[in-house]
């Protein structure tokens, strides 16, 4: 018996779900999966997990905290009067991200992306080709990371906007549990970080090849709304990532 089931000589891919604001669990289980020496070789994400995957690539965790930690609302969208405003806001054109695109410009460090041990594949929604697109965030041409990262996390109800050439929508339309992204290049460890989030759970239907190994980390509480952006909440659910995965890493590698 060893004393995780996860063994500090290999190094793992890393699987993130979409689902709005309930992301600040998933930087609450990096955190723990980083202080107990865990190596991630890549990330798949869709959507905000795509977001919080370029957050890991740099593995900058107090910048990623401070993220979550200060968040509201208004740092994502531009809406007011509750949910009949965010009704009326949708009717009437579409949600305003203009603050979500700020805070990814803002964040988002491509040389120290570039420059990471860690892959990072992002999956977004081509409406041109009405198909999932998965985008190799590190093999974009300069410049054009911060509108591919926002291009995953497009919901359908946010205001239509210049995206280049194309228009994408979240990548939770096709494949929100990015698993097969890792399985088609050649992972065999993976760490799934699952947060229930809306959208098409490809790892329900996926066919796990026997030579594969998946380490879920679970949230056993809810995690609030995917559109509820609220500091307190997140740093709540943070926590939960945290004591999620610790809990996961002390499970013997025998136990079921």
């Amino acid at each position: 018996m060893t004393e995780f089931p996860l063994d500090r000589d290999k190094s793992y891919g890393l699987v993130l779900e979409g689902g709005g604001a309930r992301g600040a669990y998933q930087i609450g289980a990096w955190k723990a999966l980083r202080e107990a020496g865990i190596s991630i070789s890549a990330v798949a994400g869709t959507s905000v997990g795509a977001l919080n995957g370029a957050l890991i690539c740099m593995d900058d965790l107090e910048l990623a905290e401070n993220i979550w930690k200060n968040i509201s609302r208004s740092q994502v969208m531009d809406v007011e009067g509750g949910l009949r405003g965010f009704i009326r806001t949708v009717k009437n054109g579409g949600l305003d991200v203009t603050p979500l695109r700020r805070l990814i410009e803002e964040s988002v460090d491509e040389t120290r992306i570039r420059n990471s041990h860690k892959e990072l594949y992002a999956v977004t929604y081509s409406l041109k080709d009405h198909a999932p697109l998965v985008v190799d965030i590190k093999r974009l041409p300069e410049g054009e990371m911060a509108r591919m990262l926002l291009a995953s996390a497009y919901l359908p109800g946010f205001k239509r906007e210049a995206q280049g050439e194309e228009r994408y929508f979240d990548g939770c339309l096709a494949n929100n549990v990015p698993v097969d992204v890792l399985i088609d290049r050649g992972y065999k460890d993976i760490i799934v970080i699952r947060i229930y989030g809306q959208g098409v759970d490809t790892e329900k239907h996926l066919a796990i090849p026997e030579d594969v190994r998946l380490y879920h980390v679970a949230p056993r509480v809810s995690l609030g709304g995917i559109l509820k952006f609220d500091g307190k909440r997140a740093r709540r659910n943070m926590a939960l990532g945290y004591s999620d995965a610790w809990g996961v890493l002390r499970k013997p590698a025998c136990a079921p």
